[in-house]
């Protein structure tokens, strides 16, 4: 199991992000999961408690794999809530602040028009 984050192989960028959120060490679903979503595209199921880095288990391979110089939209996240899509959008802009990535989070109850034009 990797130890950091930088040996997981994320970009300096993600690296510093995480590191000003206070991500010391991957936890144990980000150890397994990053290194293979990493590699190769390809699904991947994984359990684990709430609270134990999930988000970032996915979340930092797919900003990593993220073309940012693409204007298209290149990944979408299914979410069964409002408030967890809103708390993943966060979560991936937080993890991309050093980067140039529009994350954008869509959901019913708010003007589709402002959610359009942000895509």
């Amino acid at each position: 199991m990797d130890n950091t984050f930088e040996e997981l192989g994320l970009c300096k960028e993600i690296q510093q992000a995480v590191t000003e959120l206070g991500f010391e060490n991957p936890t144990p679903i980000q150890a397994k999961a990053i290194p293979i979503l990493l590699a190769d595209n390809r699904d991947l199921v994984a359990l684990a408690q709430t609270g134990t880095g999930k988000t970032a288990a996915f979340g930092l391979p797919l900003i990593e794999k993220t073309d940012s110089d693409s204007r298209h939209v290149q990944s979408l996240i299914l979410c069964p809530t409002r408030e967890l899509c809103l708390q993943i959008a966060r979560d991936l802009d937080s993890y991309a602040k050093h980067l140039r990535l529009n994350v954008v989070a869509v959901y019913g109850g708010a003007p589709i028009e402002k959610q359009i034009r942000s895509l």
